[in-house]
């Protein structure tokens, strides 16, 4: 569901005084549906895995949504990971993600399909976000994108059992089959 208004700006996201979850792409604020059990549970162990590896490494912090992340003005978005590296700590506020993180996981619901893997991808690109994974449950699928040249080409693809590699963290890998268990 979308609020028409003339140009949301972050100032004005922060207004907002209900207990919705909202996003502000290219200054257009969009509802955000409440996530299935399936998502958290694929949000859930991607996080645990990711976040202990980030963790034994001291490489940086791993977020989990809803946090907010303010690329500009007009683009405050809330993936459902964020990885911030220990370099570029210092985007990390209490407020928020003031920047680009290093690495987004989205995972995909049916009913933001079109923005995770369309408009929100654009915004990512650029904004200069360098790692992009696209979780996509019912086809038990991970499409790990990185950044080149201001767009994203795909570094990574597996689905059912296979594995899934970043291109930023390196020795970082997913065994599908055990994110996807019983999903």
């Amino acid at each position: 569901m979308t609020t028409a208004t003339e140009r949301w700006t972050y100032e004005d996201y922060l207004r907002l005084d209900d207990d919705k979850r909202y996003e502000v792409l290219e200054g257009e604020l969009v509802e955000m549906p409440a996530p299935s059990t399936t998502h958290q549970r694929l949000v859930k162990r991607i996080v645990m895995l990711l976040d202990s590896f980030v963790e034994k490494k001291n490489l940086g912090e791993v977020f989990v949504s809803p946090v907010d992340v303010i690329l500009s003005d007009t683009n405050v978005v809330q993936p459902d990971v964020v990885f911030v590296s220990k370099e570029n700590s210092d985007i990390v506020k209490e407020r928020g993600v003031f920047g680009s993180p290093d690495l987004v996981v989205e995972v995909i619901s049916p009913s933001t399909l079109k923005r995770d893997t369309e408009d929100k991808k654009r915004i990512y690109a650029k904004h200069g976000v360098k790692e992009l994974w696209l979780v996509f449950p019912g086809e038990k699928a991970v499409e790990v994108f990185a950044l080149k040249d201001n767009s994203y080409e795909v570094c990574s693809f597996g689905y059912g059992e296979g594995e899934v590699k970043s291109c930023t963290l390196e020795d970082f890998e997913l065994n599908l089959g055990e994110i996807f268990k019983e999903v």
